[in-house]
């Protein structure tokens, strides 16, 4: 009995580690739920700086292909500040889920939150 109860502890163990956020290149984890919980996916990454214009309102983001792995065709995307997340570097962060139409989650460093 005990060790089924092992065996079953690590079991939930590997299937709970494989749920969660992936990692940004510097380092920090996504959110779980920007990225659907997927460390594979590709939804979330870095954007270039220039691709983002802080506005009273909040953000207006414009994709294009190249700026997001994503990233097909031209997009536009406006943001209130209330919903940005805020990024754990210096960088823009966008996670695009379901489909590269769907702005997530989108990240902004400190200087710009």
């Amino acid at each position: 009995m005990r060790n089924i109860l092992m065996i079953t502890m690590i079991a939930y163990a590997s299937c709970v580690g494989s749920s969660q956020a992936h990692d940004a290149k510097s380092g920090w984890k996504y959110d779980g739920f920007c990225c659907n919980g997927n460390n594979h996916t590709g939804d979330c990454q870095m954007i270039p700086t220039k691709n983002v214009k802080i506005t009273k309102g909040g953000y207006e983001i414009s994709l294009g292909p190249g700026d997001h792995r994503l990233v097909t065709r031209h997009h536009n995307f406006s943001l209130p500040q209330s919903e940005a997340r805020r990024s754990k570097d210096e960088d823009y962060h966008l996670c695009l889920y379901p489909t590269e139409d769907t702005l997530r989650c989108f990240y902004a460093p400190d200087m710009g939150f």
